[in-house]
């Protein structure tokens, strides 16, 4: 059986999300716009690690930050954010459920 070809977009992404810091920010950006200080008592990492991660993520348009005085909020994009399906994010090319 021949494989589908899959995007290198998707693959990227993918990729990105491999990492269980990576995707659990994008877990816990699924309750609504965080930031640095709450994502970091949340998942309990880092701010230095915290923030490389989610330079990563914005660079691959899986978060979105705004500004607000010092603060710098992150949250889902609405390409990604599903809330058509419960938890679950998407990724274009595919969605990814959490329980």
């Amino acid at each position: 059986m021949k494989a589908k070809n899959i995007s290198p977009a998707c693959a990227s992404k993918l990729k990105v999300l491999a990492d269980s810091t990576r995707l659990a920010v994008l877990e816990a950006l699924m309750s609504g716009p965080q930031n640095v200080g709450e994502l970091m008592a949340q998942l309990r990492v880092e701010q230095s690690l915290l923030s490389h991660h989610l330079a990563i993520l914005r660079d691959h348009a899986l978060v979105e930050a705004t500004r607000d005085g010092k603060t710098m909020i992150y949250q889902l994009p609405a390409s990604v954010a599903d809330s058509t399906v419960g938890k679950a994010i998407n990724l274009g090319c595919c969605k990814i459920s959490f329980d």
